[in-house]
């Protein structure tokens, strides 16, 4: 997989490692609780889950495939699924 070409489709995302990366900022603290209880949805329904912290309205976000020791396509669908999720609530 050609990790540069897929985040070039995804402003915002980062490699480090064998993780993608992303740091979100929300309108407020309410918004950034409203977007991490849409990306968990998602998440479940994609049986793929990011790492998540939240820092009043900031979000660091971090994906990964663990049992296949580094990034899949889940990773990048998961990331393009988190953007609209953010961009639909400001962040």
């Amino acid at each position: 997989m050609d990790v540069d070409s897929r985040l070039a489709g995804l402003p915002g995302w980062r490699r480090e490692g064998d993780e993608i990366r992303r740091t979100l900022t929300a309108p407020d603290f309410p918004a950034a609780i409203r977007i991490v209880d849409e990306i968990a949805v998602k998440a479940e329904e994609l049986g793929h889950h990011p790492d998540i912290d939240i820092r009043w309205r900031t979000l660091h976000l971090a994906l990964t495939t663990h049992d296949a020791g580094g990034l899949t396509e889940l990773d990048f669908r998961l990331a393009a699924v988190i953007d609209d999720i953010a961009a639909k609530h400001g962040a």
